[in-house]
């Protein structure tokens, strides 16, 4: 068997170059053989405390997640994980479409898991990002009437809108002396003028994602929710906020956070992809070769190629495998 040349992630931006042990299928595995294409699920939990044992397994106080400092990342020729953690892939589906099973199951464990989205529902995402425009595609493959995204790139309102929204929204600039919570407010009543939105009726947004972690965009989602709607923060931002307490309460908002994925949330992402009803291949923008792993962060933070073309979504080969054959 060849060697297992591995990034090893020593600390935040800290990688080094290393061969590490290679390891075979597990005698007791009965559901893979050596040559199956899967879709893995880098996070390994203890299986036995409160939180795995009530289906909640994302929770899991010692999840051993891929990347997570201390432990290292899939950027390897093999990586070790529990068979039941590995979807196989249909025949029509490419190694990367596998790859990008894991920001999708973000979006779906946002969508479909804690928000519990229902057909007809109208929804406002902030943050045209890889996760946010997930976020949209699983609301349109659930039957959501409206998707409105929010940005202030116009450029990635622009794909979004070709991807799956059904309208777009820039937020305005801030006026001089305006407080965050004021600014938020005033931008909450922008976007209900001109995208007819209102705090009751069909008109009236049901759910609000934000995968920004944007203060502002966090404020503005709990002001253009309607009575009684549904605020899922998917984006990491600032530790502390400030936060229109009064309007949370008195609209009776159900507010709730998003942490990687759970339970049905992989096999969910296989599904809509398989059956065509989220497309994934237009958001991989750049693709790289295993060896110009570095090249692909630094392209990623830079938000653009040297050759001004905008990222999405960048994406690895294995070792020994070209970017094309991915596809």
């Amino acid at each position: 068997m060849s060697n297992n040349p591995s990034f090893v992630l020593r600390a935040i931006e800290d990688v080094v170059f290393e061969e590490r042990p290679i390891p075979e299928i597990g005698k007791k595995v009965k559901t893979l053989k050596v040559g199956d294409r899967v879709a893995m699920e880098p996070g390994e939990t203890c299986r036995s405390c409160e939180d795995c044992k009530r289906g909640r397994y994302e929770l899991c106080p010692d999840m051993i997640f891929a990347a997570t400092p201390p432990y290292d990342g899939t950027l390897a020729r093999y990586y070790r994980i529990p068979a039941d953690l590995c979807y196989k892939l249909p025949d029509h589906l490419t190694l990367e479409d596998g790859a990008m099973m894991e920001p999708l199951s973000v979006a779906i464990h946002s969508v479909a898991n804690l928000a519990g989205l229902r057909a007809n529902q109208s929804v406002v995402i902030f943050g045209a990002g890889p996760v946010g425009l997930l976020c949209m595609a699983v609301a349109k493959a659930l039957g959501a009437s409206r998707v409105i995204a929010v940005d202030i790139v116009p450029s990635r309102l622009e794909f979004a809108k070709g991807y799956a929204a059904t309208e777009t929204y820039v937020p305005p600039k801030f006026q001089e002396g305006e407080t965050k919570i004021q600014y938020s407010e005033r931008n909450a009543n922008l976007m209900k003028t001109q995208l007819g939105i209102e705090e009751r009726g069909p008109k009236a947004i049901d759910l609000v994602l934000d995968a920004s972690g944007a203060e502002v965009s966090i404020q503005t989602a709990l002001f253009i929710a309607r009575q009684g709607g549904t605020v899922v923060q998917v984006g990491m931002g600032a530790p502390e906020i400030v936060v229109p307490i009064t309007t949370l309460l008195t609209k009776e908002l159900t507010v709730k956070g998003s942490f990687r994925y759970g339970p049905g949330d992989y096999e969910l992402a296989v599904a809509l992809v398989s059956q065509g009803k989220v497309d994934l291949k237009p958001l991989v923008t750049h693709r790289f070769a295993f060896e110009d792993a570095k090249e692909a962060f630094q392209t990623t933070r830079a938000g653009k190629s040297p050759d001004g073309k905008p990222v999405i979504k960048a994406v690895i080969s294995g070792p020994d495998v070209s970017p094309q054959d991915l596809l």
